[in-house]
């Protein structure tokens, strides 16, 4: 579903401030993989993220998604694609604007607007129902301003905007970082719930060692703008905190310098 090579990119090239943010990446992705990605502070798990949804142009290499070179698509145009949830549960939905009008706009991502009515009838019923699944007691809140939600509630919110026409591949980019532990659990078991019952493409960014083992069937480890660790299947299933960090310090020659991640 998805594959990278050579990605690189550097930023203030040239300059006092030149950052190597990737070095050379190579990924390849099948269909329904959910992969964890977790790395020390500047590792390139954000900057990898951002490459494939095209907020910045890559320097060198190429990204296909699906088997279409999405490389110099600009963002825009990827969006239709892709479906994301960002660390900040303030980013992804409109604030001022209905739960109801959010979700409508989600589901009409990528498609050509008309001058139709813009939320129909028909469509606040399945949004009731898609909002019951969450157990967050939202079905019964379809016109509520998304901005009077909860960090919980709007995180869901737009877990479920950015999966709503099952796009070919889903980022979450530390989308539960920003939330109280008890919350975040939650989020994280709608999360494992929306990707299991659709076997979407996944690729999850977090400082959380023990949810990156857990979840997914996948985890690659970055360090300095590459992948220094790939794991899957029966390996990945033993995997512990201890294994991880062990295997930071044997391929990069250092310790681990995250202090989220270890305290976590």
């Amino acid at each position: 579903m998805l594959t990278l090579k050579n990605v690189r990119k550097t930023f203030n090239a040239g300059t006092i401030n030149e950052k190597r943010a990737l070095t050379g990446v190579n990924l390849h992705l099948d269909r329904g993989d959910f992969v964890t990605i977790i790395g020390g502070n500047g590792a390139g798990k954000s900057t990898l993220m951002n490459m494939v949804a095209g907020v910045y142009p890559i320097d060198a290499g190429t990204i296909e998604l699906d088997g279409e070179n999405i490389s110099r698509l600009s963002e825009s145009r990827r969006a239709r694609y892709l479906g994301r949830v960002f660390q900040d549960p303030m980013m992804g939905t409109a604030a001022n604007m209905q739960i109801a009008e959010n979700l409508a706009m989600a589901k009409r991502r990528g498609k050509p607007r008309t001058l139709a009515w813009g939320v129909t009838k028909a469509e606040k019923a399945e949004y009731a129902e898609k909002l019951k699944e969450l157990g967050l007691g939202l079905e019964t809140r379809l016109t509520a301003k998304v901005g009077l939600l909860s960090g919980g509630q709007r995180q869901a919110l737009t877990l479920l905007m950015a999966t709503l026409t099952e796009p070919k591949l889903l980022l979450l980019d530390e989308h539960t970082a920003a939330l109280d532990p008890k919350t975040a659990a939650k989020v994280l078991e709608l999360t494992e719930q929306i990707v299991g019952e659709h076997n979407l493409t996944t690729m999850m960014v977090t400082h959380n060692m023990n949810d990156a083992i857990r979840m997914g069937n996948r985890l690659i480890m970055m360090h300095e703008g590459n992948i220094i660790y790939d794991v899957s299947g029966e390996e990945k299933r033993h995997l512990t905190v201890k294994d991880l960090l062990q295997k930071f310090e044997e391929v990069s020659g250092g310790e681990l310098a995250n202090d989220r991640m270890l305290l976590s």
